[in-house]
């Protein structure tokens, strides 16, 4: 079972520094510019990504596309597994997405935790919650190691 982040430990400065990391790397990724969002690595295995549902993301009935939901459910996901390993970038395997309530606009919080898996492939489930508190959607995903070095990539440093 994953962790819970109410009943962590507190977390040292190392696992600190790699949070803080990994949120810099979102931000740096040039798909996120196409978003209103941020993350939040709030413990090891847990990650929140707080977005804002516009119109410009509805499909022709006047709702979010699935894309929307993909994304963030994965990244939730993928960032709560990332916690964990602070030399190598995971990457998405699988992922199965289930979509429980259509959404239109407004803040959105996608909650990502780790499941099991410390060495090659890691699992992580996230949801989504809309601005009145209900789940509209939810996702487990798969994620292996690469061989892409954290250290290597731009966007994975303290910011400024």
């Amino acid at each position: 079972m994953g962790p819970d982040a109410d009943t962590q430990p507190p977390v040292d400065q190392g696992q600190a520094t790699h949070f803080r990391a990994l949120e810099h790397l979102y931000t740096s990724a040039p798909v996120n510019s196409l978003f209103e969002s941020t993350l939040e690595v709030t413990a090891p295995g847990c990650a929140r990504i707080t977005f804002d549902a516009r119109e410009a993301y509805y499909h022709a009935a006047g709702a979010i596309h699935g894309t929307l939901y993909f994304k963030m459910l994965d990244d939730a996901a993928f960032y709560a597994a990332n916690s964990l390993v602070s030399d190598r970038f995971l990457l998405t395997t699988g992922f199965n997405l289930h979509f429980t309530k259509p959404l239109r606009t407004g803040k959105v919080i996608a909650e990502g935790r780790w499941i099991s898996g410390k060495r090659r492939v890691f699992i992580a489930e996230a949801h989504l919650v809309d601005e009145e508190g209900d789940e509209i959607g939810r996702g487990t995903g798969t994620f292996m190691r690469s061989h892409i070095a954290l250290s290597g990539l731009d966007g994975y440093r303290q910011p400024d």
